[in-house]
């Protein structure tokens, strides 16, 4: 009888971890599977097969967690997500009857919009260099010789300059990241 004792011991303490899991880690797995389009009967499909999981990785492997056991389930959730859905692979299409909406700005088009303003105030030659470099993906020598830098040196020098240039723009304009965000 005590064996069943501590069976039942056993299932009633992985009862309550599953619960202080789901307490803890559901509600950022279900943020996280609706902000990229899905719904929440997948978040919670996603979320069972994150948590079947990490007890299979707790039960098999003597499993030392560097963080929480709500970020282990995070990961897995997202990978979970990306696997079951190949990310970029996920488009939906409008209905007809969408087609003549005139579409709202959307806050990360305004956010772009102002940044582009302050790159714009930094001068063509400095929004031209940050596009090549952070935008075109650019090896820096490849922006010295089309830029016609002498080095590679100089090419990062004034790409520095040009950032400090948007950064005093905006400290001028005492502007925040909430800003941005609007």
């Amino acid at each position: 009888m005590t064996q069943t004792m501590e069976i039942e011991d056993i299932a009633a303490e992985r009862k309550v971890l599953f619960m202080q899991l789901y307490q803890q880690a559901f509600p950022l797995v279900a943020k996280y599977v609706r902000d990229m389009g899905g719904s929440f009967e997948e978040a919670k499909d996603v979320f069972q097969d994150a948590l079947v999981i990490y007890y299979e990785k707790v039960a098999t492997t003597n499993l030392k967690l560097q963080y929480s056991e709500k970020a282990y389930l995070l990961g897995i959730a997202r990978h979970c997500w990306a696997k079951k859905n190949k990310l970029n692979n996920r488009y939906t299409s409008l209905p007809n009857s969408l087609d003549g909406l005139a579409m709202e700005e959307s806050p990360a088009s305004t956010a772009t919009g102002k940044l582009l303003d302050l790159l714009h105030a930094s001068g063509k030659k400095c929004m031209e260099l940050l596009q090549a470099f952070y935008y075109d993906k650019l090896p820096m020598n490849k922006v010295a010789g089309l830029f016609g830098f002498s080095t590679e040196r100089s090419a990062t020098v004034q790409k520095y300059k040009c950032l400090e240039k948007v950064r005093d723009l905006v400290k001028d304009k005492s502007l925040t990241y909430e800003d941005f965000l609007e």
